[in-house]
């Protein structure tokens, strides 16, 4: 049975994305957003409809949503959503384990200016702040702008885009299983001796403190999809 969604806005501008462009970005976010969860079909002819364009763009996002390993693309059926499945993470975090290791070691071996400091603290704090309140969903906010920014501090284009399109796959578990993980004060605990580490440009310290922290992420989320139940199917 095919999805019903609300139209989502598309993207225009000055930048004049292309309508292939803007309808990939526009079906990721309700993929992302989990609008479209997992296992959910959608109709070329109903993406286009939805997006308000033609088929075309919206076969060309389709197929481009697939190399990423999101989404199934059958012949004349349209798109599949893929399930995200414990496997699947256990993979990812292996490598994203790995890319955002080097670059904590990377940034606290060159040195990060006061400003970049700051900036990392503001995204702890913000962490604290919103999980004082009960925010999950702005801890998590907080959180994956922490991620980012240590990653853009590289200065690292490749490091960047490999990270992203890592991030984006572990994107759907997250928020699948933020409400049934544990009060996550040790989360913040590890991000605050990262940017210690970072700022006494501690390069081998900054390295083992986000391995370890990554590692556990990882284990745990795939644990709380393995009980979930969840497979690739």
């Amino acid at each position: 049975m095919s999805a019903v969604l609300a139209r989502p806005r598309i993207e225009s501008g000055p930048s004049r994305l292309s309508s292939a462009e803007r309808a990939y970005r526009a079906l990721k976010k309700l993929i992302l957003g989990d609008e479209l969860p997992a296992g959910s079909h959608l109709l070329e002819q109903e993406a286009a409809e939805r997006l308000g364009m033609s088929r075309t763009p919206v076969r060309e996002a389709m197929i481009r949503l697939e190399k990423d390993g999101v989404v199934e693309v059958r012949p004349r059926h349209g798109m599949r959503v893929l399930p995200v499945s414990p496997d699947d993470m256990r993979e990812i975090y292996q490598v994203l384990t790995a890319l955002e290791s080097a670059a904590a070691e990377a940034v606290a071996r060159r040195g990060a200016t006061p400003a970049e400091i700051a900036s990392l603290r503001a995204a702890v704090a913000d962490m604290e702040a919103a999980l004082d309140r009960g925010d999950l969903d702005g801890w998590a906010d907080a959180d994956k702008r922490f991620h980012w920014l240590l990653v853009t501090l590289t200065g690292n284009q490749r490091l960047q885009q490999m990270v992203s399109q890592l991030d984006e796959q572990a994107h759907r578990a997250r928020v699948l299983t933020l409400r049934l993980r544990p009060k996550p004060v040790n989360s913040i605990r590890d991000h605050a001796r990262l940017v210690a580490a970072i700022a006494r440009r501690d390069a081998e310290s900054a390295r083992r403190i986000h391995h370890d922290h990554r590692t556990r992420a990882g284990e745990m989320l795939v644990g709380l999809l393995d009980r979930l139940g969840l497979k690739q199917v």
